[in-house]
């Protein structure tokens, strides 16, 4: 099937062709659904040690282990499972897996790259445990595979003196994203999140090899895809704009589009305001920063739960969002006050929302 054009409506995949994860397609036509918060920030509360990321397990590995908080999925699973537990507490629907850097290029700063699957199956069991204790038939609970960018990029020289040099390429990114991909699908995730976006190159090997995952198991999950822009340019760092972000992963049919952490949310709502414009036949997700960062802040940044809830009210009451919640800084305080700031105001209107095709049909 050829990609649709820039004039042609995005046709994502018909009611029946989820094999995992319509329940949430069904929810984001009732209301605003809500995301969690941050997974580090939350853990920060139990100041844990270097002992406690190294467990027993790890006891004799070389090198500092403290800071690698996908590691505590295999060493300290409790402290995982008390941080969603205590976002779902809060009014998330949405959880996301302990994965961020879960990909076997992240882990490699730890000398731990074989671990990657491991850790994306341990991570989502993890995950999945906690949504089944607090989903019911009025609230119901997805656990999202969360994707993250990798510390390195596919379309940005890391040496300024060279703009032709790159240190990774498109395979190795698309063999670890599928690595990762897999341990998720494997571990019981009802979708996957791709966030953080800062190169779109680095985002379409994530796509290619999702892609290429479900093609293979036959298995179709819904996919949100969450660039991040990183100054007041409006750009994410690869130089693009929102617009042409959505341009450049359209292709993909994704659940929704959105953007997610960075500047916070209120210098972000010009930027999510576009991306609303630039694609209505597509739900929107909006998860920021509590604002932008403050070293001496307890959280590491300034904004309390009611400045971010009623940022994200804002935001609600304009007709912006589908799908909302909080990146670094929020914690289950934050997210509670956006479900409660959210939940009086209908979802934004998605044309066409009713008229999913099968992936391998043509556009409504």
């Amino acid at each position: 099937m050829s990609p649709p054009s820039a004039s042609q409506p995005v046709s994502r995949p018909a009611a029946s062709a989820y094999t995992r994860g319509q329940g949430l397609v069904d929810l984001l036509q009732k209301r605003i659904a809500i995301i969690d918060g941050g997974m580090g920030t939350t853990l920060q509360n139990d100041r844990l040690t270097e002992d406690d990321y190294r467990g027993t397990r790890f006891a004799d590995h070389p090198g500092q282990l403290k800071g690698n908080n996908e590691l505590l999925s295999l060493t300290h699973p409790d402290a995982i499972r008390r941080v969603h537990e205590a976002f779902l507490e809060a009014g998330a629907n949405i959880i996301e897996t302990n994965t961020f850097g879960a990909t076997s290029i992240a882990q490699e700063d730890y000398s731990l790259g074989e671990l990657a699957y491991e850790l994306n199956v341990a991570s989502a069991r993890i995950a999945r445990e906690a949504v089944e204790k607090f989903e019911s038939p009025d609230a119901p609970r997805f656990v999202a595979g969360a994707i993250g960018p990798t510390p390195r990029t596919a379309s940005i020289s890391p040496d300024v003196n060279d703009p032709a040099a790159r240190n990774i390429t498109f395979e190795q990114l698309r063999a670890a994203y599928f690595e990762q991909a897999r341990g998720l699908l494997d571990g019981g995730v009802d979708l996957f999140l791709v966030e953080t976006i800062f190169d779109t190159l680095n985002a379409k090997a994530a796509i290619f090899a999702l892609d290429e995952l479900m093609e293979q198991t036959g298995e179709r999950l819904p996919v949100i895809i969450s660039g991040t822009v990183t100054d007041a340019s409006g750009r994410i760092l690869s130089g693009q704009t929102v617009a042409a972000f959505w341009y450049s992963v359209r292709h993909a049919r994704p659940l929704a589009i959105g953007l997610n952490c960075a500047l916070g949310a209120a210098l972000m709502r010009p930027y999510i305001e576009e991306l609303a414009r630039v694609a209505p036949d597509t739900y929107v997700s909006c998860y920021p920063n509590a604002g932008l960062p403050n070293p001496m802040s307890a959280t590491g940044f300034d904004e309390t739960p009611e400045v971010t809830g009623g940022l994200l009210e804002d935001f609600a009451r304009a007709g912006f969002l589908n799908l909302a919640g909080g990146c670094c800084g929020t914690t289950p305080e934050h997210i509670r006050a956006i479900a409660q700031r959210l939940t009086p105001y209908a979802p934004r209107c998605v044309q066409h929302a009713g008229l999913f095709t099968a992936l391998t049909g043509d556009a409504a």
